[in-house]
């Protein structure tokens, strides 16, 4: 990209461009464009600017790529309600899902990312909900244009043979990673002293204490604590299944007794319910392991690596005999939430397994090294290097 690169014309018919300049710093957010009934902000490109920047990306072109992909976005989008494209909501909740599993999983947990936005999982839908809608007809239309399109492998080989070596695209580097998974477990007397303390609050709230404010006080889920416990709607099938059987069976107020689930240890107030949708408010404490359940955990997997670096275990039978994740059913890889694939590009790790992962060489295994659980429980893996692309 050129410094002095120009964003390309557009009909002034279809779109009305408003003056831009830097100087009126005191304007918070103004029109950039208008595209058909659909505008531009300057808010927009400056947070797009804003992502492209903090992924180490420097042009001093930027602002103009953007504008111009925003401008090519919205008149897709024109040509989506000209052509009357519909996309229903089942699939827009399909591919929302898709995403927050995405996001989930990169920050850990539920409770973590709504921590992050400051929104229960409701609301961040809620305002995903249009963004993606947008982004689907979009695509709708994107593949309507190229529907009928036919490229040989001759013609691919020839236009990337005519590019300029300094033109080609970098791709990022692919990797397959496998891990065993060792959650400390939780001695009985500890998850007794937990259950105790939740059904001395629960006994407080029956003799009149406010529910909001002990949550608030008590509950370890931050994403409902500051909102005083609260949930926000969820249809049946979305909560952990000990939760809802007991939410659904609750009167409007009733205070349920202890549930325990996989996060911990809950008490549930129901709100609302409205058919199969149901509005709950819950303390949560969540049983923690000690120092020395923690060491036992690390010292388990310290044998292990120790055994299948002598040869004396394959990673496949570890994975079998010791992991306490799910992934021991796929032979302990992991798959990736966003493809649904094995295959992870570097730039998707989380910081800490990229760091461990990126020094290894094919077929290696790490030490033991920390973790949280989606709980955010903390735990100790190993981990494998089966494939990198």
């Amino acid at each position: 990209m050129k410094n002095n690169k120009i964003c390309f014309p557009v009909l002034s018919l279809i779109i009305t461009l408003f003056s831009y300049t830097a100087s009126q710093a005191q304007v918070i957010d103004r029109i950039i464009a208008v595209v058909g009934k659909d505008i531009i902000l300057k808010s927009d490109i400056e947070s797009q600017f804003l992502q492209y920047r903090a992924q180490g990306i420097q042009d001093a072109g930027l602002n103009c790529d953007i504008f111009e992909e925003l401008l090519t976005q919205k008149l897709l989008l024109q040509q989506a309600y000209v052509d009357s494209i519909e996309i229903s909501e089942s699939q827009i909740e399909s591919e929302m899902d898709r995403r927050l599993r995405y996001f989930i999983s990169q920050i850990g947990s539920q409770e973590k990312l709504e921590a992050y936005y400051n929104k229960s999982i409701n609301e961040i839908k809620a305002d995903f909900k249009p963004l993606i809608q947008e982004q689907m007809l979009v695509q709708q239309v994107q593949s309507k244009i190229i529907d009928n399109i036919k490229i040989t492998p001759s013609e691919v080989r020839r236009f990337f043979n005519a590019l300029p070596p300094d033109s080609l695209p970098l791709i990022s580097s692919e990797v397959e990673i496998g891990h065993i998974v060792k959650i400390p477990e939780i001695s009985q007397a500890i998850k007794d002293e937990t259950r105790q303390r939740l059904n001395t609050y629960r006994e407080r709230i029956v003799n009149g204490a406010d529910f909001t404010a002990l949550a608030v006080m008590y509950s370890d889920d931050p994403g409902s604590a500051r909102k005083g416990g609260e949930l926000g709607f969820f249809n049946r099938g979305e909560l952990y299944p000990e939760y809802e059987t007991v939410a659904f069976g609750l009167a409007a107020g009733e205070i349920s007794p202890i549930v325990e689930t996989k996060a911990g240890f809950h008490i549930i107030q129901l709100i609302e319910r409205r058919g199969e949708r149901i509005n709950t408010r819950h303390i949560l404490l969540q049983p923690r392991p000690s120092v020395e359940d923690i060491a036992k955990a690390k010292n388990t997997l310290d044998s292990v690596y120790d055994a299948i670096t002598a040869g004396s275990l394959t990673f496949e039978e570890a994975v079998i005999q010791y992991s306490d994740d799910p992934s021991k059913n796929n032979a302990g890889i992991i798959v990736n939430p966003n493809s649904l694939s094995s295959k992870f590009e570097t730039s998707d790790l989380e910081p800490s397994v990229f760091f461990v992962v990126d020094k290894m060489i094919l077929g290696e295994i790490s030490n033991p090294v920390p973790m949280r659980t989606e709980e955010g429980l903390q735990a100790y893996r190993i981990l494998y290097l089966k494939s990198r692309t």
